[in-house]
């Protein structure tokens, strides 16, 4: 995404929704929102199936004109991609730069000296779950002299291959002067340098942004304060003295990798500003030193675990490039939780973690594809566990988030997947297989992407694909040991009754849904040997429809239990609560949501952010359900136990009072104080016991009574009378209401 504060008016703000990269886990938006109070309020200006906005430009001179390049669906053709022009502060939109049904754009500049020569990049890109096709003859450059209205394509001097992705550049000393930084086949590359506004082009490096492949970098800057100073983004940023000749790593010693943005200050040359997949870092002394902004929570987690670790339990995840960590859920000092509280159990990328029920201080934690850990929190030790494959096997297939999963049965019997299941009596020093190959294993270079099967002399971006035809969640029931499922990223549901002997292969066709859908989790019932839920995604196939099924015969038969969930809900992940079976929860792209009669109905968790969840688990002691944030951490909905009670007849009462937990009891520590602004605390669940309770009626207040009447006229378009000073005295004085409630020991005395 992206976001531009209007030249005209620093109180309108334009946002872009949607991330301008091609990764396996990117999220996508619904156009373009608008603000005209500095952020207080926000309005959808359209563009809804643009799905990844790469860049908003708002004519410095008229804020009725604004520019918005569409990179458009990352993982299906069409939709609104290209770039639009609103003349009418995006009322309405007009495509003005477009190309075929998967080329976007993704970069567009503006000449500072006149607002109507405008330079764009577009780029054909497509990924599917098995590959990523990123580049194609529609990628290129393009230029307008008057708004946009026409353009033309720059080639004098550009390479002729299929090329990637592309940043631009304008000298700010020198407008006529443009930087490229292109991405050629096979994740190649070069930067070249223009002298006449575009017209012709001179390579001047073959540098290019690495890591995971140049889909996910290639933003390009040109410094306010030296000419040809570059900074291309990059795993390490690199920057350039000479217009792009060579090119020298940053200094970033004290500071996170992968850099996606920066920006400058007008007034001082020593100043940097740089966005990372850890958030933002700055600069005054031109990046000899970094400072952290450490109070923006805004971790990317994968997946969640929670142990029973007294007198506090402690959560643990895995994160998009910042490893693997946990921490208290609460702590004894009445700030709350500090970042300095948690700690890091894993390097990398970090994924699934799993707890050891019988010892608090053994986890497991994996990175990127299978790279399974335990670890030891007391001692510190981290050993490599994730189970090889015997001699004249093949290798072994992980999915980018495998899944491990601890036996309810026993603590020290591991389950963990590759396209096949493995089995541990010992916490991971040894595996066993329990199955064959559970996928269709394909070779995916003969799958269409882009609507067809490509040559191999295309823009393959091989070093961007996850493994594929891989198992993406496991579930044992707990039950009955040795019933337990598997679900593939290629369309399939696997169960064995007999611990692995036999395996039943279902394929999700026959639950009637496409033939690849991608199983995001799969949930065996706490109650029930025989059912089971699935959740199933197909957005990757550019299909956003809603699929939550659930089976009480083991697999064989299933019906839809999505209710009257909201359209086009991606689901990540189901659990269920362990007292009350018909309680559920889901963990979805757009929040949190609760059914207490087993997904016939289904309700937004009040107070949970319209985020991506990808990970849910409750923590039975406390009775918390924990949330995993894909951009904003954990949460926790700390001792839901009521909604195990709560029914219609309840709500109908004058006043119903809910079971209550027993309250923690400790003495809260006294710590140093008045740590200013930017020191981050997320705060504690309020001390001593808590009641929970519902009225049938609630108490409306003198003030809300009298605006409730002004609404009603000011709908009607009457006139509003004034109340008087000694109505309003009232509601000035009038105290807040109080509920009170009577409690009794077991000898029924108050």
């Amino acid at each position: 995404g992206c976001l531009t504060i209007d030249p005209n008016n620093p109180s309108t703000i334009w946002v872009g929704t949607g991330e301008n990269v091609g990764g396996r886990h990117v999220a996508y938006g619904d156009g373009v929102y608008k603000s005209e109070d500095g952020g207080s309020s926000w309005k959808n200006m359209g563009l809804k199936t643009s799905e990844h906005i790469s860049e908003i430009i708002v004519h410095p001179d008229n804020p009725d004109v604004v520019w918005v390049a569409s990179q458009g669906p990352l993982w299906s053709k069409g939709g609104e991609r290209g770039l639009f022009k609103s003349t009418d502060g995006g009322e309405s939109w007009k495509k003005v730069l477009g190309g075929n049904e998967w080329t976007g754009v993704t970069d567009i500049m503006m000449d500072p000296r006149n607002p109507d020569r405008l330079y764009a990049a577009t780029w054909q890109r497509h990924r599917t779950v098995a590959a990523l096709m990123g580049g194609g003859p529609d990628s290129g450059l393009h230029r307008s002299e008057d708004g946009g209205e026409t353009w033309e394509k720059l080639s004098s001097g550009l390479p002729k291959s299929n090329l990637g992705k592309i940043g631009i550049a304008i000298s700010p000393q020198q407008p006529d002067v443009l930087y490229a930084a292109i991405e050629l086949d096979r994740t190649q590359g070069a930067v070249y340098r223009s002298e006449d506004r575009g017209s012709s082009w001179k390579k001047m490096s073959n540098t290019v942004s690495g890591g995971t492949g140049p889909h996910y970098y290639q933003e390009l800057y040109a410094s306010p304060h030296a000419f040809d100073r570059l900074y291309l983004m990059n795993v390490r940023i690199l920057t350039s003295d000479d217009g792009g000749k060579t090119f020298v790593q940053l200094q970033e010693s004290d500071k996170h990798s992968d850099n996606h943005s920066i920006t400058f200050r007008a007034d001082d040359p020593d100043y940097l500003l740089v966005g990372t997949d850890a958030g933002i870092y700055e600069s005054f002394d031109l990046a000899e030193t970094w400072r952290y902004i450490k109070n923006l929570p805004l971790t990317q987690y994968y997946k969640v675990a929670v142990n029973n670790q007294k007198p506090f339990y402690h959560i643990f995840g895995g994160t998009q490039d910042n490893g693997s960590s946990g921490g208290p859920s609460r702590t004894d000092e009445p700030q709350g939780i500090r970042n300095a509280h948690w700690y890091k159990t894993l390097g990398a990328d970090g994924h699934q973690s799993a707890t050891d029920p019988e010892y608090n201080h053994i986890i497991y934690a994996e990175t990127q594809q299978g790279g399974l850990h335990r670890v030891d929190l007391i001692t510190g030790d981290r050993v490599f566990i994730q189970p090889q494959p015997r001699a004249g096997e093949p290798h072994e297939r992980f999915n980018w988030d495998a899944p491990i999963l601890v036996s309810p049965h026993k603590p020290s019997r591991l389950y963990f997947a590759s396209y096949r299941v493995w089995k541990s009596e010992d916490r991971g020093n040894s595996w066993t297989p329990i199955s064959g190959d559970l996928t269709r294993n394909e070779e995916r270079i003969t799958l269409p992407i882009m609507g067809k099967q490509q040559s191999w002399d295309n823009a393959w971006d091989v070093g961007a694909m996850s493994n594929y035809n891989t198992i993406t969640s496991l579930s044992e029931s707990p039950v009955t040991a040795g019933i337990i499922y598997a679900g593939t990223d290629d369309g399939f549901i696997q169960v064995t009754t007999d611990g692995g002997g036999n395996w039943n292969g279902i394929p999700v066709t026959r639950l009637g849904l496409p033939s690849r859908s991608f199983v995001n989790d799969i949930k065996a019932d706490l109650f029930d040997e025989s059912t089971v839920y699935v959740a199933l995604d197909n957005h990757k196939e550019g299909d956003f429809s809603t699929y939550l099924y659930k089976s009480t015969d083991k697999g064989a038969s299933w019906r839809s239990i999505k209710g009257d969930l909201p359209q086009n809900t991606i689901i990540w992940r189901l659990v269920q609560d362990h007292v009350n079976k018909n309680l559920l929860f889901l963990g979805t792209e757009n929040g949190i949501y609760t059914s207490m009669n087993g997904g016939v109905n289904w309700h937004k968790v009040p107070g949970s952010p319209t985020i991506s969840f990808r990970d849910l688990v409750i923590q039975k002691e406390m009775n918390d359900l924990v949330g995993a944030s894909f951009g904003r951490g954990f949460f926790v909905l700390d001792d839901y136990s009521a909604l195990r009670e709560i029914t219609d007849a309840s709500l109908k009462k004058e006043g119903a009072l809910y079971s209550t937990r027993t309250a923690p009891w400790y003495v809260p520590k006294n710590v140093v104080g008045n740590t200013g602004a930017d020191y981050y605390f997320a705060e504690n669940p309020d001390f001593g016991a808590w009641f929970t309770y519902s009225l049938a009626e609630g108490f409306t207040s003198k003030s809300k009574a009298r605006k409730d009447k002004e609404k009603d006229l000011e709908k009607r378009n009457a006139s509003i009378p004034f109340p008087g000073w000694d109505a309003l005295e009232e509601e000035r004085r009038e105290q807040d209401p109080k509920i009170w409630i009577t409690i009794k020991d077991a000898n029924n005395n108050v």
